[in-house]
């Protein structure tokens, strides 16, 4: 591995509402489930977030730890941990309801990072989000700067409210990784990869677009790839993106392509190693969706393939 990675962003309890089974509390959240996803691959991740010191707090603090996940000092500062109510329906897909606030911790250290990684709630609500952008910015000169929107309607509220911060954000990253279903309510009736496309040309070296079951395709300056998912027996999809976010910084990482001074030949990205790299995101995806929860695999986990860069 080539040096830590700072994630930025909510980790929250989610309370999760089957069809036939009841409810059920795990920890969660976007940005968390990438830094977990990465701190079971291997790496030295840092999660910069904003929960309470109560048990829920503790419960999140805990599930970090046993991956080897640090949280950035300052990040137990919240008068309670967030909670995000997930109802699934009878295909394991869910929808969310949250009670949360979002801050970001002071003076968050960025020296010495190879990556930072930010998303979903933590880089638009207020009154956190302009803060986390900062930060980006600040990281940018020595860090490579990875991007999920990962967008929650219930809480940003109509689409044109969060366009202008999303697309600041893709300006800022050097990969964005974003779902079809977070474009079609973005850009309703929009071709999802002539936003990718359009994406590319503001900034970032890659733009990667997830189509659930249906595979993952991502532009570069090198062209387009696309790959098709393992087919498996779906128990729930909490966590899916995030995982597949985490293999992706993952196989950055193994490819020699993170750090600022690595930018140059992360744009040259080949179609080849971007293939990889997609089809290392899918298969670690389809173990995440196979189990409840989002509860990504381990490196040992994943079968010996030509996909893991």
């Amino acid at each position: 591995m080539t040096g830590p990675v700072l994630v930025v962003g909510e980790a929250l309890i989610d309370l999760v509402r089957r069809r036939d089974a009841g409810a059920a509390e795990h920890p969660g959240g976007s940005p968390a489930n990438v830094a977990l996803t990465l701190g079971r691959l291997g790496w030295d991740a840092r999660l910069a977030t904003w929960i309470g010191a109560d048990a829920r707090g503790a419960a999140i603090r805990s599930w970090l730890a046993e991956s080897g996940v640090r949280l950035v000092p300052g990040s137990d500062g919240a008068a309670r941990t967030p909670v995000a109510t997930a109802t699934l329906d009878a295909a394991g897909a869910a929808a969310y309801e949250f009670d949360l606030e979002w801050r970001l911790p002071a003076d968050v250290p960025v020296d010495g990072v190879v990556a930072v990684h930010t998303g979903s709630i933590a880089a638009v609500l207020e009154p956190g989000g302009p803060a986390v952008v900062e930060l980006v910015r600040r990281a940018r000169p020595h860090a490579t700067v990875t991007y999920d929107p990962n967008l929650r309607p219930a809480l940003m509220g109509e689409p044109a409210a969060v366009r202008d911060r999303v697309e600041a954000c893709v300006a800022l990253a050097d990969v964005v990784k974003v779902s079809d279903e977070d474009l079609g309510w973005l850009f309703p009736g929009a071709d999802p990869m002539a936003v990718a496309r359009r994406w590319l040309a503001a900034g970032p070296s890659v733009v990667v677009v997830t189509f659930g079951g249906d595979g993952a395709a991502g532009v570069a300056a090198s062209g387009p790839v696309r790959v098709t998912a393992p087919p498996v027996a779906v128990v729930d999809t909490v966590g899916a993106g995030d995982s597949f976010m985490g293999a992706l910084i993952h196989g950055l990482g193994r490819a020699g392509l993170l750090g600022a001074g690595r930018r140059d030949r992360l744009r040259g990205i080949d179609g080849a190693t971007l293939t990889s790299l997609l089809q290392l995101g899918v298969d670690v995806a389809a173990v995440t969706v196979a189990r409840p929860g989002a509860d990504p695999p381990r490196l040992a986990e994943l079968p010996p393939s030509p996909s893991v860069p």
